[in-house]
């Protein structure tokens, strides 16, 4: 599916990306993690959450005893806004096919989305984060949940109790859902 996409041009975002954003992971992963947009060091490498927030979804992930190779993470958009600016409704409806054929590729078990836009995004809700964490929705046929983004809990310590609350109830889903 990468190379099919890889050089899209359906919205401006095209113009000013390094690199396509594809996603990385396990194609066979029970767990799939979303975001919302490729940041800075995403569109140098290419790979989804590769900078500080993603050392930190790292360590969350080992925190709930997932490897980063064990699933799959991806993003609403492919390709950076620039000056990380957040996502335009438009780019986030051309971009949502792609996700919507990965999910359907993939056949995660369970989804967690990665922050308020990334929960509004897939869930095409306009709730708050606040009203969206802690309960279990389903996208495609797939329970999903949202919690707090990892560059928030940098910039937002306090929320990392929150963020751990949620991975918890985010790995015992999991494993209800797939017998483990």
């Amino acid at each position: 599916m990468f190379t099919l996409i890889k050089d899209c041009t359906k919205c401006d975002l095209c113009k000013t990306r390094n690199k396509f954003v594809f996603g990385v992971g396990n194609p066979d992963a029970n767990a799939m993690l979303i975001g919302e947009a490729p940041g800075a060091d995403e569109d140098k490498q290419g790979e989804p959450f590769v900078g500080r927030a993603g050392k930190l979804l790292n360590d969350i992930l080992k925190a709930i005893k997932f490897e980063r190779e064990e699933v799959f993470i991806a993003n609403i958009l492919k390709c950076r806004p620039p000056s990380n600016r957040d996502p335009l409704p438009s780019e986030m409806e051309t971009c949502m096919p792609y996700l919507y054929k990965q999910i359907e590729l993939i056949k995660p078990k369970v989804i967690l989305c990665l922050g308020r836009i990334a929960g509004q995004g897939l869930l095409q809700k306009k709730m708050s984060l606040t009203q969206m964490r802690g309960n279990v929705f389903e996208v495609e046929g797939v329970k999903t949940m949202v919690t707090y983004h990892p560059a928030a809990l940098l910039r937002n310590p306090n929320w990392k109790k929150g963020c751990w609350e949620d991975v918890q109830k985010f790995r015992k889903l999991h494993d209800e859902l797939t017998g483990k």
